[in-house]
C-alpha cells in the first residue's frame, strides 16, 4: 500500500505529513513512532474503508514477516496518542477477524513539499530501485539486489556523491517525477530501470537522467545469461562513471560470489537484519548457508558478524561471546577481500568495542579511501568519535551521515541525540530522540538522560520506565564497561545524565 508522495492529511486537530514522517496536533509535533505513522497514513488515505490486518502489516513492515501481535500492540499505541474523536469514540475501529478502518472525517491539504538539499560540489547520483518486471515476485529480492550492488559499485568511485541504499528505497513503488526525487534527496543524476530473471536469463533496461534539464545521458538494455549478472553490473556502472566524469575511473576489483543461490541468500537476509529477533535468526540460517555455499564470499561473512554481533542470533545469552564470534567473522570478510569497504568499518566497529583503538582507526581509514559515500560507515564512526570525546567532530560525522543517506535507519538517529547529548545541546537531543521508531527502544536511555539535565524529571523517569521494561538488567556500570569510552569527561558526562533520570546504577 502506497500514500500518494507529497499528499497531507487533516482530521481533529491533527495533521498527518507521511513524507516528512511528522503528525500534528494544534500545529505542535507529536511524538510518534515511524510504525504507527506508517499505519496512520495507510488508514486515513482510505477513510472508511476496512484495511485486511495483512494489509496494515505490509503497509509498516514492508517485505518483512512480523506477528499479527506487533500490529495490534501499534494500533494500541496509536489510539492512547490520538485519544478519542469529537464525538467520544474512537478515531481506529475494530471490524473483528477482519482488520481496521479509519472513522474520522478526513480532509486532504495541498502538498508540503520535503526542503530541497543543495547540490553537492561532484557529481551527485541516485540509483533508484529497479522495477521486477518478472512474473515471479520472489524475483523482487533479484532487483533490489542489483539495486543494491549498483549502488555500492557506484559509492566507491571517489569522484562522485552517491546516496544511500535507505533513501532511494523510501521511493520503492511511488510515482513520483524524477525531478521531484532529485530535488528532495539533493542530487542532479538518476538511475533508473528495470530488470527481469527467467529461464536462466537476465533482462536488464538502465537510464541515466539528468533531473535538472531532463535529458537522458545514457540508456541500454542487456539480455545475459544469469551467470553474466556481476559483469552487466560491472558494465553499468562503468557506462555511468564515465557519461559523469568523462573517463573511466574504475574502482579496485570487488570479492564477487561464485555461487548465484549464495548470492540471493545474502541478498533477502540483509533485509531482515535488525528488524526482530526471530528474521535475525531466519537471517543468520540464510548466511550460514551461503557461506556453505560459496565460503570465499566475503560479503556473506561480512554480514553475518553483523547479525551476531548486534546479539538477536544469541537473544537472552551473554553478549560478549556473540562479539567474539562476530570479530573473528569480520576479519575473515576482511582478508576474504581487503577490497570491499564495508568488511572494513564493520571490523573497524567491532575492534573498537574491544577497546583495539588504533587498529580501529586504521580499519575505518581503510574504509572510507575505499569507499568515501558509505553513509552507515559515517555514522558507526561519530559514535566512535563521540565516545572518545571529539564530540564536534562527531557531530560532523553523523551529519555527513545523514546528507549521504536523508532518509536513514533509525539508528541513525539515536547515533544523532547521544552526540547531541554529549554536546549538551539537550533540547535538540530530545527532538532527535523523539522522532526514533518506538521499536528501538535503546534511545530512550539518552531521552531519558538529555530530559533529566533540563530539570524534567517526571518525562525523565517516565523513559526509563519504558526502556527497563525492554531492557529489565541493564545497569549503567555494565553499559560504561561495554561501550568504546576513551574520554573519562565524555564518560561522566552520560553516567551523570543516567544517574539524574534514575537508571539503575
Amino acid at each position: 500500500m502506497r500514500v500518494m508522495q507529497g499528499a497531507r492529511f487533516a482530521f481533529g486537530p491533527f495533521v498527518l505529513d507521511p513524507g516528512a514522517g511528522t503528525l500534528l496536533r494544534d500545529d505542535v509535533p507529536v511524538a510518534a513512532g515511524h510504525r504507527g505513522l506508517q499505519l496512520l497514513a495507510a488508514l486515513v488515505a482510505r477513510p472508511g474503508e476496512i484495511l485486511a490486518k495483512a494489509e496494515l502489516m505490509d503497509a509498516a513492515w514492508p517485505g518483512t514477516a512480523v506477528e499479527e501481535g506487533n500490529l495490534t500492540v501499534q494500533i494500541a499505541q496509536l489510539r492512547k496518542l490520538l485519544g478519542p474523536a469529537a464525538n467520544g469514540g474512537e478515531w481506529i475501529s475494530t471490524v473483528p477477524r477482519v482488520g481496521y478502518r479509519f472513522t474520522g472525517a478526513i480532509e486532504q491539504l495541498g502538498d508540503a513539499k520535503r526542503q530541497a538539499l543543495p547540490l553537492p560540489a561532484k557529481p551527485s547520483i541516485a540509483v533508484l530501485p529497479f522495477a521486477n518486471f518478472s512474473n515471479d515476485p520472489e524475483q523482487e529480492a533479484f532487483a533490489d539486489g542489483l539495486t543494491e550492488d549498483l549502488i555500492t559499485d557506484l559509492s566507491r568511485i571517489g569522484g562522485l556523491f552517491v546516496i544511500a541504499r535507505n533513501s532511494t528505497f523510501a521511493y520503492k513503488g511511488k510515482a513520483v517525477d524524477v525531478r521531484e526525487i532529485a530535488r528532495e534527496l539533493g542530487v542532479r543524476y538518476l538511475l533508473e530501470g528495470s530488470a527481469r530473471r527467467a529461464a536462466g536469463r537476465v533482462r536488464i533496461n538502465a537510464q541515466l537522467v539528468d533531473a535538472l534539464s531532463g535529458e537522458h545521458l545514457w540508456a541500454d538494455r542487456f539480455d545475459r545469461g544469469l551467470e553474466d549478472i556481476f559483469a552487466v553490473q560491472d558494465e553499468v556502472t562503468a557506462k555511468i562513471v564515465e557519461a559523469l566524469l568523462g573517463r573511466l575511473r574504475a574502482p579496485l576489483p570487488r570479492n564477487r560470489p561464485g555461487n548465484l543461490e549464495a548470492y540471493d541468500l545474502c541478498v533477502r537476509a540483509r533485509k531482515l537484519i535488525d528488524v526482530s529477533p526471530e528474521t535475525a535468526r531466519e537471517a543468520h540460517l540464510m548466511l550460514t548457508r551461503a557461506v556453505a555455499l560459496d565460503p570465499d564470499y566475503a560479503e556473506a561473512y561480512r554480514w553475518l558478524a553483523m547479525n551476531h554481533w548486534m546479539g538477536w542470533v544469541h537473544w537472552g545469552d551473554p553478549i560478549e561471546p556473540a562479539r567474539g564470534l562476530a570479530l573473528d567473522l569480520a576479519r575473515k570478510a576482511v582478508a576474504i577481500d581487503p577490497n570491499d569497504a564495508g568488511c572494513h568499518w564493520v571490523l573497524a566497529n567491532l575492534l573498537a568495542y574491544e577497546r583495539r583503538f588504533d587498529e580501529a582507526d586504521a580499519e575505518f581509514a581503510k574504509a572510507f579511501e575505499l569507499d568515501p559515500n558509505d553513509a552507515d560507515a559515517w555514522a558507526t564512526l561519530s559514535d566512535i568519535t563521540t565516545l572518545a570525546g571529539q564530540v564536534e567532530e562527531g557531530l560532523e560525522q553523523i551529519r555527513k551521515a545523514f546528507r549521504l543517506n536523508p532518509y536513514p535507519a533509525s539508528w541513525y538517529y539515536l547515533t544523532l541525540g547521544q552526540a547531541q547529548y554529549a554536546a549538551r545541546d539537550y533540547e535538540a537531543a530530545v527532538e532527535t530522540l523523539r522522532r526514533d521508531e518506538t521499536y528501538r527502544t535503546s534511545s530512550r536511555r539518552f531521552l531519558a538522560a538529555s530530559l533529566a539535565q533540563l530539570g524534567r524529571l517526571d518525562e525523565a523517569r517516565a523513559e526509563v520506565a519504558m526502556f527497563l521494561i525492554a531492557n529489565p538488567h541493564f545497569t549503567t556500570r555494565h553499559w560504561v564497561e561495554t561501550e568504546p569510552f576513551r574520554d573519562t569527561a565524555t564518560l561522566e558526562h552520560f553516567v551523570d545524565g543516567f544517574r539524574k533520570a534514575g537508571l539503575p546504577e
